[in-house]
């Protein structure tokens, strides 16, 4: 069935299936391993909202670099169970729910599948993840027995010098909030200019002073990131993603390969094992934890 033009995730998933399923992490010559985003997907899944004319109000803009985020940390290993928004609708499902769903005999998956996505209830559009002071809805999540990686995003399309200050606020007092009843969770916080922002004198350097602050205190993000997107609104069909416009340090390759060991740091050996797999590029011999797979 063809998805609904109002669900982008929908749009995205056939982008998703058409790659192949790669390792990220490559291994080099002298036994280091580096993380290796997949660009061209990125680039693929902004021209959707992009190439529609749907800006940052629209949300489309900030759904497709979620679906994005989302799909590298499949690539990394993680369950599709464990990463919100999930490859296939709902995108929330708790992971018990999703595992009664897999016991259930096949002739029943479609309609429990079908009034799981109808109540809001069980499956929510969004996840909205209690902080220490407020409710938050959070973009990206690894979610367990809990949350183990929380991930922020925002786009900005214009109106650099007007709005650069108020995103920053939110996401210090967002991290703050969240942080303060998480504090092993993994968390990062990922940025997205247009680069009509590289032609505002001033705009990309405070953009950068910003993040780096973002991540220099122990109890703020992990890991933040910053990613320039280029296009053209004669020609909208095509994005670009300008991997020299931003420092190495708040790149998209640093910040998945931060968030991802963050998260192995702080759980035990026998969990995430396909995760430790793939970075260290050997079997290991234990299985997830029984409890954690039900």
């Amino acid at each position: 069935m063809a998805p609904e033009p109002s669900d982008v995730f929908g749009l995205l998933e056939p982008l998703v299936r058409a790659r192949p399923d790669t390792n990220p992490w490559a291994l080099h010559a002298d036994g280091t391993v580096s993380y290796q985003a997949d660009f061209a997907l990125l680039e693929k899944m902004l021209t959707v909202p992009v190439a529609e004319g749907a800006g940052t109000q629209s949300g489309r803009l900030a759904k497709a670099i979620d679906a994005w985020v989302a799909q590298e940390l499949r690539r990394g290993g993680f369950g599709e169970d464990e990463v919100w928004p999930r490859l296939t609708a709902p995108r929330v499902l708790p992971r018990e729910v999703a595992l009664l769903l897999e016991k259930l005999p096949r002739s029943l998956q479609p309609a429990v599948r079908a009034h799981l996505q109808r109540n809001s209830a069980v499956a929510p559009s969004d996840a909205r993840v209690l902080g220490r002071a407020y409710l938050k809805q959070v973009d990206v999540l690894i979610w367990s027995r809990g949350p183990e990686l929380l991930v922020s995003t925002k786009s900005m399309t214009s109106s650099f010098r007007k709005n650069l200050a108020n995103r920053f606020e939110e996401a210090y007092g967002d991290a703050k909030n969240l942080r303060g009843r998480y504090p092993l969770a993994a968390m990062g916080f990922l940025f997205v200019l247009r680069s009509t922002a590289l032609r505002e004198r001033g705009t990309v350097e405070r953009a950068v002073d910003m993040l780096r602050k973002l991540k220099a205190e122990s109890d703020v993000y992990d890991a933040t990131c910053l990613l320039i997107a280029d296009w053209s609104d004669a020609d909208p069909a095509e994005v670009r993603v300008l991997g020299d416009a931003a420092p190495e340090d708040l790149g998209a390759n640093a910040f998945l390969a931060t968030l991802i060991d963050s998260v192995l740091a702080r759980t035990p050996v026998d969990m995430h094992v396909p995760v430790r797999e793939r970075r260290e590029h050997r079997e290991i011999p234990l299985d997830d934890d029984p409890n954690l797979l039900g």
